[in-house]
């Protein structure tokens, strides 16, 4: 069964495709799910998700790799990104942010336009909040929800190397091997983060650099978190949100799926700029 994820609908019939400042000739596409929205706005885009019941995916995304394999992603770094946003509210259900990664948990087999993909180890670079339902760390010491200033970084294992490990997912139903796994996992996936006291509510403006150095991460002009975890790339640009949840907690635990929203969710994009 191919996870809902991996299957989108493409909303492109009224929405023009957009150039941003790159080396690269990918295209920033729009997705989203059945009565989301994706819209152009003066200077920028607003991402919308409607209100419902848990159950239910619901997803409004930009990104430039859908069509892509992982080798043709936009950006092997250095990079940089800059963008404006405001959210509609500060704790919005599931996840919503803004950066570059390898969108590691895809899986696709070449349906609707999009590149065959099997799951990978995460590497990335982004600005992230995730509600309270979602423990996204692999590191005891790091936030495992909020709003976060965080970077991955993976060994390049190959997919068909990596999909050998697939039975393995099955001691997650054990929490003492689940939490044995977890540990295993920390070793192998780096990673870094920073809990961010920001009114997303407001404009802001947030910036990251991203070097073999590391990632540096500021907001509003200052500096904000500073981590030498780099990721390994190429990556790809995505801006999204969504009423997902993922958890593996530090005892063992893990818990997936949707979440109901009492009121529909959006994120205002204006004045992104990237350079790679």
């Amino acid at each position: 069964m191919i996870p809902k994820k991996a299957v989108f609908w493409y909303g492109c019939a009224n929405f023009q495709n957009f150039m941003i400042n790159r080396q690269s000739e990918s295209m920033l596409r729009p997705r989203f799910s059945p009565q989301a929205e994706v819209k152009q706005t003066p200077g920028g885009w607003r991402l919308w998700i409607p209100a419902g019941e848990a159950g239910s995916y619901r997803l409004a995304q930009l990104d430039d790799y859908a069509s892509l394999p992982r080798s043709r992603f936009s950006s092997s770094g250095p990079a940089s990104l800059s963008l404006r946003c405001r959210a509609s509210q500060k704790n919005l259900p599931g996840t919503w942010g803004f950066g570059l990664w390898n969108d590691p948990f895809a899986f696709s087999l070449g349906l609707q336009g999009m590149a065959q993909r099997l799951p990978a180890l995460p590497n990335a670079c982004w600005f992230f909040h995730a509600s309270p339902e979602n423990h996204l760390a692999f590191h005891d010491h790091l936030a495992g929800s909020g709003f976060l200033a965080q970077s991955f970084r993976s060994p390049r294992i190959p997919a068909p190397l990596l999909a050998l490990g697939l039975p393995g997912l099955a001691l997650l139903f054990s929490r003492l091997l689940s939490r044995w796994l977890r540990t295993v996992a920390g070793q192998i996936i780096k990673e870094d983060s920073r809990s961010l006291e920001v009114d997303v509510t407001g404009w802001h403006t947030y910036q990251f650099s991203w070097r073999k150095s590391g990632v540096i991460f500021s907001v509003d002009g200052s500096g904000v978190f500073e981590s030498p975890i780099s990721p390994v790339g190429p990556l790809g640009l995505v801006i999204w949100i969504d009423n997902q949840y993922a958890a593996w907690r530090p005892g063992g635990e893990v818990g997936m799926g949707t979440l109901k929203q009492q009121e529909a969710g959006w994120l205002e994009i204006v004045d992104l700029k990237t350079s790679w």
